[in-house]
């Protein structure tokens, strides 16, 4: 079988013989580099590895532009320079929070736990015992998956949605390392009902809030010093899967070569409240993580392409940091 497995449960990654042609050839000698890191002590390889990640942020134009735009909406007040070294300090944390990804992939779970300090893990062990549905609303960081694959190594059943990568090859590497031990992986664009089954069924959601999915279900609302078209998704989703929303972030320190894990208490207050509010009080939880460790997010993706009408799509406009 050369195909990935979609059925009504879960997206299963399935290697393909077409990996090995030489187009391939070249990323299997990164990965396997990456994959060689992670036997490399942190202390020696995450100065390396920060070197190398500022490094591809100055080649990669796009990827910069675009983190400068968002930067620029939802940082004014901070200076130029200011961005900039956040910019250069998250392409850094990038190929840390990786290669830490693939430590724990192949080796024992229990290395890495031993670098792993939980903010609020009295929060997770206090919902397993009372046996409640949980969804954790998680920031798009650069060490998103890492929380839900030590979770789910510790015997916690998680599921969660993602996006297929344009590359085939990453796609099938990056969601193999995710399921290594045991989360259920849901395709985006194999709709919404696998994942709530999923949650229904006692496996823990992981939920992205921070993507812009439109303006046609979206709500505009506050996003730090501009606005977002926020899909106000997970209220729904807590009431259809009779779930606690619990926001987490992780935060990767290279000083200390440690994952702090940030855990909020539940967004009970969403019970009664309307979309708009609903995203908006998203919005503030991303805000309350990613304002005191902005190198950690994501801040090349189009965050801000929805505008309200009458509005240029940011990342269009060709006034805002022009390639040279």
């Amino acid at each position: 079988m050369t195909k990935e497995t979609r059925n009504h449960s879960e997206f299963i990654p399935v290697f393909k013989r077409s990996f090995l042609k030489p187009q391939f050839w070249g990323k299997w000698a990164a990965v396997g580099i990456a994959g060689a890191l992670a036997y490399v002590p942190a202390a020696l390889r995450d100065p390396l590895l920060g070197a190398l990640g500022k490094w591809v942020g100055q080649l990669a134009k796009g990827a910069r532009r675009r983190s400068q735009i968002n930067l620029h909406y939802c940082f004014p007040e901070i200076s130029l320079s200011a961005r900039e070294a956040i910019i250069d300090e998250m392409f850094a944390t990038a190929p840390q929070a990786m290669v830490l990804m693939a430590e724990l992939a192949l080796r024992n779970p229990q290395r890495v736990q031993q670098k792993v300090m939980w903010h609020g893990k009295d929060i997770i062990e206090q919902l397993q015992h009372s046996g409640e549905n949980v969804i954790f609303l998680v920031p798009h960081g650069w060490a998103v998956d890492i929380p839900a694959m030590l979770l789910a190594s510790e015997g916690q059943k998680m599921a969660a949605m993602f996006h297929n990568q344009k590359d085939p090859l990453m796609d099938y590497i990056w969601n193999r390392l995710r399921r290594r031990f045991g989360g259920r992986m849901h395709a985006r664009n194999d709709g919404i009902k696998p994942f709530i089954a999923s949650v229904r069924q006692g496996y823990w959601g992981y939920y992205l809030p921070d993507q812009d999915h439109g303006a046609e279900h979206s709500e505009f609302v506050d996003f730090f010093a501009t606005y977002k078209a926020t899909l106000p998704a997970i209220g729904r989703l807590m009431k259809v899967c009779r779930a606690r929303v619990v926001p987490l972030f992780p935060v990767y320190n290279s000083t200390r070569h440690q994952l702090e894990i940030f855990v909020r208490p539940p967004m009970d207050d969403l019970t009664t409240a309307d979309d708009a509010t609903i995203a908006r009080r998203m919005n503030e939880e991303v805000e309350f993580f990613v304002g005191p460790n902005p190198e950690q997010y994501t801040w090349i993706l189009e965050l801000l392409k929805t505008r309200k009408s009458g509005e240029e799509n940011p990342y269009r406009r060709k006034d805002l940091f022009p390639y040279k």
